[in-house]
C-alpha cells in the first residue's frame, strides 16, 4: 500500500520532474537529450549476457571502474550495462570506458518504466553504487528474480533517519536487496536496520581508483608552465561555496599564490565566471589556455581533468563543505600525493575524512577566515606540507583492497555452492 501511494505520488508530480529537465536544461542541454530513456524506452539492442551496474552521476561512475573491470574479468561472456541519471555521469562513462560497457539511463522509479526496462534487458544480476534505493525498481527486481546488490554503500545517521520516517516504503525496498557491500561498520548497521540482509563491510571503492596517467602528466605538465608559484586549490565547490573561496582567498598572504578553483557542475562554469568578473579578480579559463603571470585565479570550467587540478596543485580545499552539503570526495586528492583541507560538513565522507585527518593527510576549518590562516599556515611551513603530501599518498595506498572483496562477495552470493 505505501509503495501504491508512493506510486500515485511520483504521477502526481510528473510536470514538476519535467520542469527542472527544461530549467537544468537551459544551463545544460544534454539534459534534453534521451528522454525516451527515462521512461524506460530503449533503442539499444540488449545483448543476451548482460550485468547491469548502476552509478547515478560521475562520482560513482569513475568509481565504479575498479570493479567493472572485475566483472568483465570474472564473467567475460557478459557485457556491462551502465545506467546513471546525469548527463556528466553518462559523459564520464564515455571517458572512462570507451565502448566497453553499453551507457543508458535509468528510467524514473514509475512501476511501468522499470518494468520496460527490465524486460528489454533482463540483466543477470544489477550492481547499484552507494545509497540508489528505489521502491518500484527493487520490487520489480525481486518480481523477477533478478538478485541486485547495494555495494560501495553508505547511509549517513541523517539519511537513516530520513528512510526510517519512511518504514513502510523503505523497509521492503532494503529487504529485497540479496546482498551490500558497506564501506564502514556503521554504514552496515545503519542499512541493516532498515532491513537489509547479508550486510558485509568492504570499505572504498574510490580507494582502489588509479589517477589516470595521462591526467597525471597533464597537471604535471601544468606545473612546469606555471613555474615556482604556489597553488591551492579550490576543487569541486558548490554552489553558495565560491563567494566563501573568494573571501578566504583574499585573507591568503602568500606572495604571488595562484587560485585554481574548479566548480562541482559544469552548468555552472559561467555562473563562477560571471562572480569573478564582478568581483574584479583577473581570471583566466582553462578553456582559454594557461594563466598569465598576474592571472590571480585559474577557472576550472573543463571535465574529467581532476587529477590534473590534484597533480598541480600545492593544497587543495575540497568543496562541498563549508557549507552543510556533505562534502565531496577528498580520496582523488590524497591518491594524487596532495594535502587537503576540508570544511565542517563532511557527512557524506565521514569515515574518509577522519581517516585522512588521523593519518595527517587532511586538516579540517570552520569558516573562510580558518580557511585563509590554513594556507597561509601550511604554505609557511615547507617541511609540514611535505609531511601531508607523504602522509596523503600513503593514506590512499593503505586502504585499497575494496574491489576485490566486493568482487568476491557477488561472486558468492551468485554461487553460494562455489561452483
Amino acid at each position: 500500500m505505501a509503495r501504491f501511494f508512493y506510486s500515485e505520488l511520483l504521477y502526481l508530480i510528473t510536470p514538476l520532474i519535467w520542469l527542472r529537465l527544461l530549467w537544468r536544461g537551459r544551463k545544460q542541454p544534454e539534459y534534453l537529450q534521451n528522454l525516451r530513456e527515462r521512461y524506460g524506452f530503449y533503442r539499444q539492442a540488449a545483448p543476451e549476457k548482460l550485468i547491469w551496474v548502476h552509478a547515478v552521476s560521475v562520482g560513482e561512475t569513475r568509481a565504479a571502474q575498479p570493479l567493472i573491470e572485475g566483472l568483465l574479468a570474472r564473467w567475460p561472456d557478459h557485457r556491462i550495462l551502465l545506467t546513471g541519471m546525469t548527463p556528466t555521469g553518462r559523459e564520464a562513462g564515455r571517458q572512462v570506458y570507451g565502448d566497453k560497457v553499453i551507457q543508458v539511463y535509468l528510467p524514473y522509479d514509475y512501476p511501468g518504466a522499470v518494468d520496460r526496462f527490465f524486460r528489454h534487458f533482463s540483466p543477470a544480476f544489477g550492481v547499484l553504487m552507494e545509497t540508489e534505493i528505489w521502491p518500484n525498481l527493487l520490487a520489480a527486481s525481486k518480481r523477477r528474480k533478478i538478485p541486485v546488490f547495494l555495494v560501495n554503500a553508505r547511509l549517513s545517521a541523517r539519511s537513516a533517519r530520513g528512510y526510517g520516517r519512511f518504514s513502510a516504503l523503505a523497509r521492503p525496498a532494503f529487504s529485497a536487496l540479496s546482498g551490500v557491500a558497506a564501506q564502514t561498520a556503521g554504514d552496515a548497521e545503519r542499512i541493516a536496520g532498515l532491513g537489509a540482509t547479508a550486510v558485509e563491510v568492504c570499505g572504498n571503492l574510490k580507494f582502489d581508483v588509479t589517477p589516470p596517467a595521462d591526467k597525471l602528466a597533464l597537471g604535471h605538465e601544468w606545473r612546469a608552465a606555471i613555474g615556482q608559484r604556489p597553488v591551492w586549490l579550490a576543487a569541486s565547490t558548490r554552489e553558495g561555496e565560491e563567494p566563501l573561496v573568494l573571501e578566504a582567498w583574499r585573507g591568503v598572504a602568500v606572495p604571488d599564490a595562484l587560485l585554481v578553483l574548479v566548480p562541482r557542475h559544469p552548468q555552472r562554469f559561467n555562473e563562477v565566471a560571471a562572480l569573478l568578473e564582478q568581483q574584479g579578480v583577473a581570471t583566466v579559463r582553462r578553456s582559454d589556455g594557461m594563466p598569465a603571470n598576474d592571472t590571480q585565479v585559474w577557472l576550472g570550467d573543463s571535465m574529467g581533468e581532476m587529477a590534473a587540478y590534484f597533480a598541480l596543485a600545492d593544497l587543495a580545499f575540497v568543496g562541498g563543505s563549508l557549507l552543510p552539503l556533505g562534502g565531496q570526495n577528498l580520496i582523488e586528492a590524497a591518491a594524487c600525493d596532495c594535502p587537503v583541507v576540508v570544511g565542517p560538513h563532511t557527512f557524506n565522507f565521514k569515515q574518509a575524512t577522519e581517516d585522512a585527518i588521523a593519518a595527517g593527510a587532511a586538516e579540517r576549518v570552520d569558516s573562510p577566515q580558518m580557511l585563509a590562516a590554513t594556507v597561509n599556515r601550511i604554505f609557511g611551513q615547507k617541511i609540514k606540507l611535505a609531511e601531508m603530501r607523504s602522509a596523503a599518498g600513503s593514506f590512499a595506498r593503505a586502504h585499497q583492497g575494496a574491489a576485490g572483496m566486493m568482487l568476491a562477495l557477488i561472486t558468492r552470493w551468485m554461487d553460494p555452492a562455489g561452483r
